[in-house]
């Protein structure tokens, strides 16, 4: 699948194409640990960042400058013992909007149960079939998140590929041992978020996305009106969703990545309509009322 803006590119020009669909950047704090040796975690920095721009995670063409853009900011906290650490990991994806230079946030999440291995000079290797080691694992499963939310607001369940790959990870990595994988951990946690994507209950959710970027941000700077209207017709859909499934790990995604776009949204709209949408919002994410209150300034 070709990201939408790909077919007016081709029209008009014969730039390459390339295969590689992520435009990651990778960043390792260590501020945490009491000592430190720097050259291991500026190449496992490096390591990091080059598995994930390198390996050719789909089968799709991308214009250089379509690639999808997103950062890993991993927070090494300890190393309990020899090239094994724990961490966590903040993970933001976006992707233009149409007729503009702004960027809107897809995914922003922070995994707190990051265990793995790294030896110097390792090699870090993706295969499909079996448990690769921890960290590969973890890099991966999140590559297929992020391709897969992505083509998920260029195309209605664009993602479904991915997220299948994505959960074969995750069913390959529950006897690890490590945590994050199963269903018995935080409703937040890997098993969840992906679940959620492949689960057909969620489908509404996913289909919502789809319209709120296609049809709501694509739209905005040429018909700012409609376009509103579009945004806020679709969280009525996914607070249906939510009405049944509250705090289920994709609306979470949905409002951790959206909430201060929404906020901005709805700030310059009618008062009526600011009383409806903040309405929504607040049964959506109870959580975020001192932001969506601003919606009402």
């Amino acid at each position: 699948m070709l990201r939408v803006f790909s077919f007016l590119i081709i029209l008009f020009t014969s730039l390459p194409l390339y295969p590689q669909e992520l435009n990651s950047k990778v960043q390792i704090n260590t501020e945490k640990l009491q000592s430190s040796e720097s050259l291991i975690f500026e190449e496992m920095q490096n390591s990091i960042e080059q598995f994930l721009n390198n390996k050719i995670w789909t089968e799709d063409k991308f214009q250089s400058e379509e690639r999808i853009n997103c950062n890993f900011i991993i927070n090494i906290l300890n190393e309990p013992s020899s090239n094994l650490y724990e961490a966590t990991v903040q993970i933001v994806s976006s992707r233009p909007i149409f007729n503009s230079s702004y960027e809107s946030i897809l995914f922003n999440h922070g995994d707190r149960e990051w265990v793995f291995e790294y030896l110097p000079s390792q090699n870090i290797e993706f295969t499909e079939n079996g448990f690769n080691d921890n960290l590969t694992s973890l890099i991966s499963f999140y590559a297929f998140i992020i391709i897969g939310i992505d083509y998920d607001s260029f195309e209605k369940l664009g993602g479904d590929e991915s997220f299948q790959k994505a959960w074969k990870i995750l069913n390959e990595s529950q006897n690890s041992g490590y945590k994050g994988w199963d269903q018995f951990g935080s409703k937040q946690n890997r098993y969840w978020i992906c679940e959620n994507f492949i689960n057909p209950e969620f489908r509404p959710v996913r289909e919502a996305i789809y319209n709120y970027h296609l049809s709501g941000l694509d739209t905005f700077y040429s018909n700012p009106e409609e376009s509103r209207d579009v945004v806020f017709n679709n969280l009525k859909e996914i607070n249906k969703v939510n009405s049944k499934n509250f705090n289920s790990s994709i609306i979470n995604i949905f409002i951790n990545a959206k909430s201060d776009e929404i906020t901005n949204i709805f700030k310059k709209a009618s008062l009526s309509v600011k009383r409806s949408a903040y309405n929504v919002l607040i049964e959506l994410s109870p959580s975020n009322s001192d932001l969506f209150n601003k919606i009402l300034e």
